[in-house]
């Protein structure tokens, strides 16, 4: 098969199985995409997804971008041959019994996710989470590392060092924060009342941190903060604008959190959700597991390009050799379960 010459888009989407299909092939060769998430039904074992990953790559110049959910706790997509990380709020009670060995521990396991990931073609994973446990929200619940904006800071810049390690940029989520709003974005859409002051002392103080660590993209949550922005964050100009471009000086790649939950539905249709975030200030919009949809919306964003495409080209893992080799990779796992 002939490898296409195309710049990126804006658009990441999944394939429908464990193996391309020729819908999947098509869709991936549409100029308005620019990457491709994978998640648990898309892998079987190791062997099947070095298959996969490597199709993919074969069939655009520059590849297309490889990236899943591997946060740790009950968000990790890859079990099988894949060390089974703790959940981020393992982390942060460690951080309360031990903070030195809670700092060591986060990167050892941001190094170890970048490393296994790497060693399979995926470029980066949408981790850290960066919403604190205030413990109203279901959604996030142990994906959070801490109720402390301080602990969270600190443990989310020392995840960015250990992927960084690893030769992989990290991407933290949900902007500006989705840990106090308890309904769950996926079925509904959730509103935090606080007002700008308290969610910018509170909520939005680890990202400063982690993009002071080198953060290389940022997940805005689709959360209405009425106080702040009629629109969810995603669609919204102040915060992506404002807030995470001027004020915190973020110049990494925004992307868009899935346009086929609820909490993005205030927009109306998945073109007009994907042209809502876009217009606001994200690089990149996913739609995941519907086809029919990202089928409508390719149609609708023809042959759009990334408007900045150097913000993508960073996300590329870095480094060619298979670092599970490594005696790095060796102490971070022994350094994983020790804290364990």
């Amino acid at each position: 098969m002939r490898r296409l010459r195309l710049a990126l888009g804006p658009v990441v989407l999944d394939p429908a199985g464990p193996a391309l299909t020729d819908d999947d092939r098509k869709r991936l060769a549409h100029p308005a995409v620019g990457a491709v998430i994978l998640f648990a039904h898309n892998y079987e074992n190791p062997q099947q997804l070095d298959a996969l990953t490597t199709e993919i790559a074969s069939l655009r110049t520059p590849q297309l971008l490889l990236c899943v959910d591997h946060e740790g706790g009950r968000v990790q997509r890859f079990r099988e041959g894949f060390t089974a990380l703790p959940p981020m709020r393992a982390i942060g009670a460690l951080w309360d019994r031990d903070r030195e060995m809670a700092r060591d521990c986060a990167r050892a396991i941001a190094y170890i996710a970048a490393a296994e990931l790497a060693a399979h073609g995926i470029d980066f994973s949408f981790a850290p989470v960066l919403d604190l446990d205030y413990g109203s929200s279901s959604v996030i619940g142990d994906r959070a590392l801490h109720f402390d904006p301080n602990a969270v800071g600190v443990l989310a810049a020392e995840l960015v060092k250990g992927f960084a390690r690893g030769g992989m940029r990290a991407v933290g989520k949900h902007f500006p924060g989705h840990g106090f709003a308890a309904l769950d974005s996926h079925t509904e859409v959730p509103r935090d009342e606080r007002d700008v002051a308290t969610i910018m002392k509170m909520d939005v103080a680890p990202y400063r941190a982690a993009i002071e660590a080198g953060l290389g993209g940022i997940m805005p949550a689709h959360v209405i903060f009425p106080k702040a922005d009629g629109e969810p964050a995603g669609y919204s100009s102040y915060w992506l604008q404002d807030v995470l471009r001027a004020n915190l000086g973020f110049d990494g790649l925004i992307f868009s959190d899935d346009l086929s939950m609820e909490g993005a539905s205030t927009a109306g249709g998945i073109p007009e959700r994907a042209r809502a975030a876009l217009a606001a200030g994200c690089d990149m919009v996913l739609l995941c597991q519907n086809p029919e949809g990202q089928e409508r919306l390719l149609e609708s964003l023809g042959a759009t390009q990334l408007a900045v495409p150097e913000r993508a080209e960073r996300m590329r893992r870095s480094g060619g050799r298979d670092l599970r080799k490594s005696i790095a990779y060796r102490e971070a796992q022994a350094t994983l379960a020790a804290a364990a």
